[in-house]
């Protein structure tokens, strides 16, 4: 593994039962530490996948990948203390207060007593929500779910953090929270894999993308590049269109 590289990925490849076409196809691809990393797609096009297998969630059908070093085969333990996951899906308890699930999930990574509330505390004012930590979460609009979803995923430093559509459906002010959240996280040397449709939001926060569909790598380069490339292209959404084409996808 290449002492530059944090993630590395080869011949990745994913069949769901019952279906004959893969949802990743073979797909290789080097990660560099200390980035903001776009991993784009359209609906369908293996994203979800792709990093439900780096996090350990299910394993390969073929091909395998390193993180920091260590195989998502043989090593998940040592990989789980690693990473830090922001899922898609809230995954927050409604009928507790954000304080009470950041406490829960903060004991799940081993924090404890002064360390984990004084790490609660700091990451609330961060995304604003020092002052409404007591109500439950079930009271929250969209994007205090979206922000206090975020924090359960930073709460133990992790040194990759991955993020699967962190902004989707809130409010321009919550997603430019989000944002610049994100920035002061890479800051701080995390190195963040982020899975976004939103591509001017992408356009900005990255350093370097890939867009992938069905389940394969079709473009990498940093976002500049990627435009520059594409003569008729004006900005990232162009480029995604002209490469992954303009058909809805389900």
């Amino acid at each position: 593994m290449s002492e530059n590289n944090i993630i590395e990925i080869k011949d990745l490849t994913k069949f769901y039962r019952g279906n004959d076409e893969p949802a990743v196809d073979h797909l290789s691809l080097n990660i560099e530490a200390h980035q903001i990393y776009g991993l784009l797609g359209p609906n369908g096009a293996g994203k979800t996948t792709t990093i439900s297998i780096l996090c350990g969630l299910f394993p390969p059908s073929h091909g395998t990948a390193r993180i920091d070093g260590h195989s998502i085969k043989t090593e998940k333990e040592k990989i789980k203390r690693l990473i830090g996951v922001v899922p898609q899906e809230i995954a927050l308890y409604p009928t507790l207060t954000a304080r009470e699930n950041l406490r829960f999930i903060g004991g799940m990574y081993g924090l404890h007593g002064t360390e984990l509330r004084s790490r609660i505390t700091e990451c609330l004012k961060l995304v604003g929500l020092a002052d409404k930590a007591g109500r439950k979460v079930g009271s929250y609009s969209g994007g205090m779910k979206r922000r206090i979803n975020l924090i359960a995923g930073i709460l133990h430093k992790p040194k990759i953090l991955f993020l699967d559509e962190p902004t989707v459906g809130v409010d321009v002010q919550s997603r430019n929270m989000i944002t610049e959240y994100l920035r002061h996280l890479h800051a701080q040397g995390t190195t963040i894999i982020y899975s976004s449709h939103y591509l001017e939001e992408a356009e900005s926060l990255c350093s370097k993308v890939t867009i992938i569909d069905s389940g394969k790598v079709i473009a990498t380069d940093t976002p500049s590049n990627l435009i520059q490339q594409q003569a008729s292209c004006r900005n990232l959404e162009e480029v995604f269109l002209k490469l992954t084409g303009k058909d809805i996808r389900d």
